[in-house]
Parts: structure tokens; C-alpha cells; sequence
């Protein structure tokens, strides 16, 4: 089977695949997601826990507290630095990839802005895109 999604670092040393096609498409202006990253926010493409898998190479694990519970834990390369993934204890079936590790962020399309409550005055986001204060509803 051929993966939907494939990535790595900007070094190589870390290689990924997915196997189903993204949940959700997001940027995240957080705080924490600007200093893991950066830049005034992150993009992800959110996918099923077991979908995702890393073919090639280890990421470093940083852990954060989350305001969903628990801890986000935060993949990035140990050798480049490149950031790879979220995974989120209060929300265990998905991985976060960042579209910036995909070979083909070009598909990218953003559904909406999460944690605007911390994004920049001059940031300029698109008004079309729903947005949010926190986190969406969940819809459960």
C-alpha cells in the first residue's frame, strides 16, 4: 500500500508515513506551539494515532503541560532540530504531523485557527477560515 502522507526532518535521519487521510487540517497560535516552532504559530495535519508510523530514525520527545490534560509530547529531530509531530495525552488517537515535515506541503489547506486568544495583532489570518479562542468544539 502506498502511504497518503510521507516526511522527515530536514536532515533525514527521521522518516514517516501515514496510511489514512488527515482528520482535521489546522494552525495552532498557541504559545507553546510559536516557541516549539518558531514562528506566530504551527500548522498540523491531524491523523489517526495508528496510521502514522516512523519508518526511519527516532525523535526526541519533549513534554509539555496541555491544557486538554496530561501532557503534549512534542517529536522533533535530535540531530537538525526539525519538528516533527504533537501527540497529545488528553487525545490519544491522533498525531499532530507538521506540515512543514511533509515532502508535499503543497496540498495543505487549513480549515481553521485554533488559540487565537495567543495569536499576534499583526498576524494576518485569513477571515474566511473558522476560528477559535481554544479548541473546537469537539462534537462528542
Amino acid at each position: 500500500m502506498t502511504p497518503i502522507l510521507t516526511g522527515g526532518c530536514a536532515c533525514g535521519a527521521i522518516r514517516y508515513e501515514c496510511n489514512a487521510e488527515p482528520v482535521l487540517i489546522l494552525n495552532c497560535h498557541c504559545r507553546d506551539c510559536q516557541r516549539s516552532s518558531g514562528s506566530p504559530f504551527s500548522s498540523f495535519i491531524v491523523v489517526a494515532s495508528e496510521a502514522f508510523k516512523i519508518v526511519k530514525g527516532s525523535p526526541r520527545i519533549h513534554a509539555s503541560p496541555s491544557e486538554m490534560g496530561g501532557m503534549t509530547r512534542r517529536g522533533f529531530c535530535a540531530d537538525c532540530g526539525s519538528p516533527i509531530q504533537g501527540r497529545p495525552d488528553g487525545v490519544p488517537h491522533i498525531v499532530a504531523i507538521r506540515t512543514a515535515s511533509l515532502d508535499n506541503p503543497g496540498g495543505f489547506v487549513p480549515q481553521m485557527d485554533v488559540w487565537t486568544s495567543d495569536a499576534h495583532p499583526w498576524e494576518n489570518r485569513d477571515p474566511a477560515l473558522p476560528s477559535f479562542e481554544k479548541y473546537p468544539p469537539s462534537g462528542d
